[in-house]
């Protein structure tokens, strides 16, 4: 990965990059840029943890910190793949996304049909966690396999394009939470560090300082802002210094990415047309798009927001497991958490280990907590309420110095 800059360590074995090949169960780890080296923290972050309630600054940073722990996970069978559970999970999705439609259908030009946004916003965010787990290989180590599901769900089914969703998602993998390094804390409409938020002024500036208010209604664009950076990325020229100014993707790829991409966006829309009016099929589409953004907003948001944010301090010195461990929060809940989040609540796990099923996370976690109080390590683990008002909390808080001098002014 482009971003993710080395220090790596021998015994801290590395897990595949999203859309990359992983390695067999009982097999070493294959290296990859997906661990990178990280920079320090801001705050530990530990509110609500369980397990140990040591400090950052007093983790121990020795590379093999993580291999005994990989070790058991191994030994429990853990990386085995799950290929008949998820292939339950992904024809009952599309059974069900297939009944949706057909009430759609069924019902016709009606006003009534717009109750039925919110069951197709629910089953398309199960799909997007699909092609999540296929660009992580949880679902089978076949290269060409996890690629074709991911396309499938990705692209066909939700009009996001897989390409993009890799390179975005390896690099917040290799450096969560670091402000320089992980997109996904990249300022932007919002903005999650301090430093970012200095010097905002006009519209921004004001976001800035009412973002905590603003998160949720602005996730209502999730979706719409993913499939267009998903379309810009496809249909735009992009070059990579690494490759002399070539493009980056194959064009053979380009092609199938695109091609299936503009599949969905002309049929979702003749879908809709042909049976709604242009008013009702509007308003419709408006209303899915805007619920399923809200539906990833609540999934992703409370997995980073509010810890630790390398970039100072020690953290360079940081292994995989501290990366790992020290920048994510996981929800405490039971079966219905796990679906509604799509396994994202076992966030540790998932870092710790990204090919692993999304079925054996919750079953890794008690060995994670119990290794990280061996270590002394803080493990962040909340309920779903909490994590929500401490991820809202940090945004308020990197706002706070604009707000003070807005009122100074």
């Amino acid at each position: 990965m482009s971003q993710a800059t080395a220090t790596a360590f021998a015994a801290d074995p590395a897990p595949p990059p999203c859309g990359g090949r992983a390695a067999a169960p009982g097999a070493s780890a294959e290296p990859t840029g997906a661990v990178g080296a990280a920079g320090g923290a801001d705050s530990a972050g530990s509110t609500g943890s369980t397990g140990s309630t040591g400090s950052a600054s007093s983790v121990g940073s020795a590379g093999s910190d993580f291999a005994p722990l990989l070790r058991t996970v191994r030994e429990q069978g853990l990386l085995e793949r799950r290929t008949g559970w998820y292939a339950r999970v992904i024809t009952l999705n599309l059974l069900a996304l297939a009944a949706v439609l057909a009430g759609i259908v069924l019902i016709g030009p009606s006003w009534w049909v717009l109750p039925l946004a919110a069951p197709l916003a629910v089953l398309s965010a199960r799909t997007a966690f699909v092609a999540h787990d296929a660009g992580h290989a949880q679902i089978t180590s076949d290269r060409r396999i996890s690629g074709m599901l991911q396309l499938v769900h990705g692209n066909l089914l939700l009009g996001m394009s897989q390409d993009w969703w890799n390179d975005k998602h390896n690099r917040h993998h290799a450096n969560p939470n670091h402000a320089e390094k992980d997109p996904d804390v990249a300022p932007d409409v919002l903005v999650f560090s301090k430093d970012h938020a200095e010097g905002r002024t006009g519209l921004r500036g004001w976001i800035t300082r009412h973002q905590a208010w603003l998160f949720f209604p602005l996730t209502t664009l999730e979706a719409i802002a993913l499939k267009i950076a998903g379309f810009r990325h496809v249909f735009s020229v992009q070059t990579d210094v690494r490759s002399a100014g070539r493009s980056r993707r194959p064009a053979g790829r380009r092609a199938v990415e695109g091609g299936l991409l503009i599949a969905h966006a002309v049929g979702y829309l003749a879908l809709l047309l042909a049976v709604l009016t242009p008013l009702q099929a509007l308003t419709f589409a408006l209303l899915h798009q805007m619920l399923l953004g809200l539906h990833l907003g609540m999934a992703f948001a409370p997995n980073h927001k509010g810890m630790e944010m390398p970039g100072e301090d020690n953290s360079e010195r940081w292994g995989h497991l501290q990366r790992q461990v020290l920048t994510s929060r996981n929800i405490r809940g039971g079966l219905l958490t796990d679906w509604f989040l799509g396994g994202l609540n076992y966030q540790i796990e998932h870092h710790l280990f990204p090919s692993m099923p999304r079925p054996h996370l919750r079953l890794a976690q008690p060995m994670v907590r119990a290794h990280c109080a061996r270590l002394g390590m803080p493990y962040t683990e909340t309920g779903l309420v909490e994590s929500y008002r401490q991820a809202l909390g940090h945004m308020h808080e990197v706002g706070g110095e604009l707000r003070t001098g807005a009122s100074g002014s």
